[in-house]
């Protein structure tokens, strides 16, 4: 596995963020880039794992921040450590993106 860094490239004011918020610098351990995203996309709170809409069965992995590249960029680092255990390496990826509505 070899380190990403995603780092937030829009502007807070950006409309691509869609009502969503940047968690800012996030260091994964992944095989490729596009891999990071999704390693990093796991980590968010998703509707499927709490009472939210938008229903069963239906999941917001795709409508992470993490995988549009208007809002964040993958930077492959050259540290030389092999990483053997794929997952968020540092960061803080919140988890208050979804409101239940078991409150």
């Amino acid at each position: 596995m070899k380190l990403y860094r995603l780092v937030p490239t829009a502007a807070d004011n950006d409309p691509n963020w869609l009502g969503g918020k940047s968690h800012g610098e996030v260091l994964v351990a992944a095989r490729t880039a596009g891999d990071a995203r999704v390693v990093a996309a796991e980590r968010e709170l998703d509707f499927m794992e709490i009472d939210a809409v938008p229903a069963e069965d239906k999941t917001t992995k795709m409508a992470s921040v993490f995988r549009n590249e208007k809002l964040y960029t993958v930077i492959e680092v050259n540290n030389g450590k092999q990483y053997h255990h794929r997952g968020v390496i540092a960061g803080s990826i919140s988890v208050d993106t979804i409101i239940s509505t078991q409150v």
